[in-house]
């Protein structure tokens, strides 16, 4: 595919893995602005790229706020330096709360452990404790 060619939303569905309904919310909340022919929308490769910054940020958890603050960054006009210190502005911090939550998981995992052996054991007691009713 050529950088300049452009995509109908059908083919930015399956390359993308998204729904049609998906890419008309991300041009609702002004993410995304396909060209107009007529009832067609057509995505450039600047939609392209917006609408793989966009999911890339949905998986890293950000809200879409947050994602069009730094799409926004990019049309400052300054070759994308100021979108890129923002990027990894928000990725460090995403990825100290991510942390965070990795090892505040790995305490209840710990502890769900601990109580799922206990349990596992009071039953095992309890049943050797207990004599069969035959």
């Amino acid at each position: 595919m050529k950088d300049e060619e452009q995509m109908t939303i059908r083919e930015m569905c399956e390359h993308f893995n998204v729904t049609a309904r998906t890419l008309r919310f991300y041009e609702t909340k002004e993410l995304l602005s396909p060209l107009r022919e007529g009832q067609k929308r057509l995505y450039t490769n600047r939609d392209r790229v917006r609408l793989k910054l966009i999911l890339r940020g949905k998986r890293f958890g950000f809200d879409l706020e947050k994602i069009r603050q730094i799409l926004n960054l990019y049309d400052m006009g300054d070759a994308g330096q100021a979108q890129l210190a923002a990027s990894v502005k928000v990725a460090k911090e995403r990825f100290n709360e991510l942390t965070g939550q990795r090892d505040e998981l790995k305490l209840a995992l710990k502890e769900l452990a601990s109580l799922i052996e206990w349990g596992e054991h009071k039953i095992q007691s309890q049943a050797a404790a207990t004599p069969n009713a035959a």
